[in-house]
């Protein structure tokens, strides 16, 4: 018989977030956790790029482990070092 361990799928949108509980066989990826979720069924175009386990970034190879979390991370919209060079340039233009 097979061992199974206990990992978790997450997913979040503004409006709602998805948060799925797996049994899958030991040495599952991340990547095969996804597909195994119900998330792509949910969210049908949805682009797997970033993902990490418990907020640390990961590859989606990487095995997971019994208890691990697998968040799905959405791009961003604006990079933040842009972002906060633009504010100090507007800060600097008020002043």
């Amino acid at each position: 018989m097979d061992a199974t361990i206990k990992v978790e799928v997450a997913y979040a949108l503004p409006q709602k977030q998805y948060l799925f509980a797996l049994n899958v066989a030991e040495g599952t990826t991340a990547e095969q956790a996804i597909q195994q979720s119900p998330l792509l069924k949910e969210q049908p175009g949805l682009v797997v790029e970033q993902v990490g386990i418990f907020s640390r970034p990961v590859k989606l190879d990487t095995v997971l482990r019994d208890g691990d979390r697998v968040e799905i991370y959405r791009p961003l919209k604006a990079d933040p070092r842009e972002r906060r060079r633009k504010d100090v340039e507007a800060e600097r233009a008020a002043d």
